[in-house]
């Protein structure tokens, strides 16, 4: 069993401690259970929290002694320096080998380690400037939904801790159980932590002039990056220079991850074969679907559908 510590502080925010609580320790009828989960602080007792009222947290910082993974569910105010105590904690658990994780502001925590020095980071865009100020020697990417470097992550703003957290589980077990696991939350299963702007469906009403809702209508016919540079009035180099601006991705694989999509849409939503459903969203084979399927989302069609049936 994979234990999992959060490492919470005055005032903590139930919202990024809750999170981590929701993906590693709720138990679940019908999932299996992988994780052990727990939460320790510097001084137990009454922890204070954003929603204004105090928890009671029983572990102290031994509780990491015995961690797989500690999560920084937040770490407010963010100028709040590391006592000797927290940062020799944190430091021993890494030099063990346990992954470290921190979700929205918990960055500042980890940065203070030093273990992100040479690194990059994401954080929430709105404290992207002060990480980079006080910490110049961590390469700060705020547009990225997460960043994982296997024994340090970390994720930009709370939600995106889930896509973290989600991301992890994914790692661990594999992406049958993690899509298992998302499906009982009603989350998305996977949303690319590339971009924080690229979700896994990424339409909005007001880019490139309608393009994108009219390739999206289209998934079944045989376009490519000229018919939709065509339909936009612009040459193929112009169309990629707008998705990489708007998006931050190319036309084409903008297009593959929308037909990926609507394949795990008909997987989760239909008894279509899997050739029926290469052919509706534009992959043209059963083959072609699973290849590229398997390259996004980690999985066959055939076990994802599984993973999502809870068969």
């Amino acid at each position: 069993m994979h234990r999992v510590v959060a490492l919470v502080r005055p005032v903590q925010s139930t919202f990024e401690l809750g999170c981590a609580v929701e993906v590693f320790g709720t138990p679940r009828s019908g999932v299996p259970q992988h994780y052990e989960f727990g939460v320790c602080t510097e001084t137990p007792g009454p922890v204070p929290t954003s929603a204004g009222y105090p928890m009671f947290v029983a572990q102290d910082l031994s509780a990491l002694e015995s961690a797989d993974t500690v999560i920084v569910p937040g770490w407010l105010p963010v100028e709040a320096p590391l006592s000797d105590r927290v940062r020799g904690a944190l430091l021993a658990a890494h030099a063990r080998g346990v992954r470290l994780v921190t979700i929205c502001s918990g960055v500042f925590a980890l940065a203070r380690t030093g273990l992100l020095d040479g690194r990059s980071a994401t954080a929430h865009p709105a404290r992207a400037e002060q990480l980079r100020r006080e910490f110049p020697r961590v390469r700060v990417e705020p547009d990225r939904l997460y960043v994982d470097h296997g024994d340090v992550a970390t994720s930009a703003g709370a939600g995106a801790g889930i896509d973290l957290c989600l991301h992890l589980v994914r790692r661990d077990h594999g992406a049958a159980y993690a899509a298992l696991l998302a499906r009982d939350m009603v989350m998305t299963p996977h949303r690319e932590g590339g971009r924080a702007r690229y979700g896994p469906t990424p339409r909005p009403e007001d880019a490139l002039d309608g393009l994108l809702d009219w390739a999206g209508a289209r998934l079944g016919t045989p376009l490519s990056v000229r018919d939709l540079a065509a339909h936009a009035g612009v040459s193929p180099r112009t169309l990629a220079r707008r998705f990489a601006d708007r998006l931050g991705t190319s036309p084409g694989a903008w297009l593959l991850s929308c037909r990926v999509n609507a394949a795990r849409t008909l997987l989760e939503e239909t008894d279509l074969p899997v050739e029926a459903i290469a052919t509706r969203v534009g992959l043209t084979s059963a083959v072609n679907l699973r290849r590229r399927f398997r390259a996004r989302v980690g999985t066959t069609p055939g076990a994802y559908r599984r993973a999502f049936r809870g068969l």
